[in-house]
């Protein structure tokens, strides 16, 4: 005689449809950013006030025309002691790194953990139609990671 399965019906169970994280949702909106004109030394006073390492450069439209960091503001700093001359007001233009990598606000946590891994930067300024619209680091990426549970995990 054949064993009958005292199992009931099994449930169905509902999968939850899990999202990918997007740069927009982990970047950062309220950022520090300087023009063109700024003077290196006023560039300095901010990255201390403001406990930086460097800052987008946009213009009137909010359109990103360069970054300035302190590796720019070295140059400044060696000029003026190989000179022997106090800092001078140079503008940011002279100094900011005008070829800009950046990230579009769609991009998935992954691909722009990929894109931190491979390039060795710290920060990459995010644009939607040419326009600043937020930074992402290395840091909102950890802690965008870490606060997913291993089950959310998705990519497109």
């Amino acid at each position: 005689m054949a064993v009958k399965s005292f199992q009931g019906p099994r449930a169905t169970v509902k999968k939850e449809k899990s999202t990918s994280l997007l740069v927009r949702d982990i970047m950062t909106k309220n950022i520090i950013c300087f023009t063109v004109d700024q003077s290196i030394h006023d560039v300095m006073k901010a990255f201390i006030k403001h406990k930086i390492s460097g800052g987008p450069v946009i213009d009137e439209n909010m359109a990103l025309i360069g970054i300035i960091s302190e590796g720019d503001c070295m140059k400044e700093i060696s000029d003026s002691r190989y000179f022997n001359m106090p800092i001078l007001d140079k503008s940011v233009g002279h100094f900011m790194t005008k070829e800009v990598e950046t990230l579009p606000s769609t991009m998935s946590l992954f691909d722009a953990a990929s894109k931190f891994y491979k390039s060795g930067r710290r920060r990459f300024p995010v644009v939607e139609n040419g326009n600043l619209v937020g930074q992402v680091s290395r840091k909102d990426i950890v802690i965008a990671a870490a606060n997913l549970r291993g089950a959310t995990w998705h990519q497109l």
